[in-house]
């Protein structure tokens, strides 16, 4: 499945990061990040709750269909698409020019071919290079010799080729303090794309982080976006969250009724309880056991297989 054995460098990022494929590596767990309770007031807007097929929890493909396809390119939304699923997840970062591009790890090791076309740019920080020179890299061959030649995309590629394929979108602002502004920036970059309209609002996006302060700040700029927390806080502090956040996304690992219930039990600032979106789930018996434990979305990079796994 993967062509391009890992390089050390490589392994040792992949090591690091949240969100990684299984196929190459474990999913590494969630931080925790505080956050204080004060948010300014928003009005309470009627956001939908994102519900599944059935009611059942909504099925987003992880980075694209990332198990069947390269994660984060047009590639990984069209197997997405042919897959039946109808949301996907992504992740936001900015070019040394103020590029915003689709990849998720912070440098271009691990899915590109950076190391072999830029040998002298360790460790090659994705906000270290110019957009023209990411547009050398191959972010295919990686991953397969059919997708030889793909591109890292840019957020305007990205979103129209979800736009094209009529899909609802999970952003991800990465490391959202290497890149100051990028909240602005991304919004800025939706609402050109017309994904700040009344129907995407409501209905088709959702803007998370790791960052709770990021999150925060996509509330204050535009409160009618849904918006999701990336970790598992404290109970003791999800009301602080609930003041900016529509959902708190945990690793599956974090998951249980409990927890569950208690994210639940609280309102968002949209004045609709709080979802649990958890991830990576990859295989069946870890999809029947979020299930089991009431979350309201199932993040994958195996589609097909969560599908199976609970219908």
């Amino acid at each position: 499945m993967f062509a391009r054995p890992l390089s050390l460098t490589a392994a040792l990022l992949l090591a690091g990061t949240a969100l990684v494929v299984p196929a190459r590596a474990a999913s590494a767990a969630a931080p925790t990040a505080q956050a204080s309770s004060g948010s300014s007031a928003s009005p309470r807007l009627s956001v939908r709750p994102v519900a599944g097929p059935g009611g059942g929890p909504v099925l987003v493909a992880h980075r694209g269909a990332s198990g069947y396809a390269p994660e984060n390119t047009l590639a990984g939304i069209d197997k997405a698409r042919e897959m039946g699923v109808r949301w996907v997840e992504n992740d936001v970062q900015r070019t040394k020019d103020g590029v915003l591009v689709v990849v998720h790890d912070t440098t271009l090791a691990r899915t590109t071919d950076a190391e072999e076309v830029f040998p002298d740019r360790s460790p090659w920080n994705v906000r270290d290079f110019t957009f023209r020179e990411i547009t050398r890299l191959d972010a295919g061959s990686w991953f397969g010799p059919r997708y030889r030649g793909a591109k890292v995309p840019t957020l305007d590629q990205f979103l129209e080729r979800m736009s094209r394929q009529r899909l609802n979108l999970l952003l991800e602002l990465k490391a959202p303090e290497l890149y100051p502004g990028i909240e602005r920036e991304t919004l800025t970059a939706l609402r050109r794309a017309g994904w700040l309209d009344r129907s995407h609002v409501r209905n088709r996006l959702v803007v998370q982080s790791f960052g709770a302060d990021a999150v925060r700040r996509v509330h204050q700029l535009r409160p009618d976006v849904k918006t999701g927390f990336l970790g598992t806080p404290a109970q003791a502090e999800l009301p602080a969250y609930a003041a900016f956040a529509d959902q708190i996304n945990p690793t599956h690992s974090a998951v249980t009724a409990s927890y569950v219930d208690a994210v639940q039990a609280l309102k968002g600032p949209h004045g609709k309880p709080l979802e649990v979106y958890t991830w990576t789930v990859n295989d069946a018996a870890t999809a029947r056991r979020v299930n089991d434990a009431g979350v309201d979305g199932v993040i994958t990079n195996f589609p097909d297989v969560v599908k199976d796994a609970i219908g």
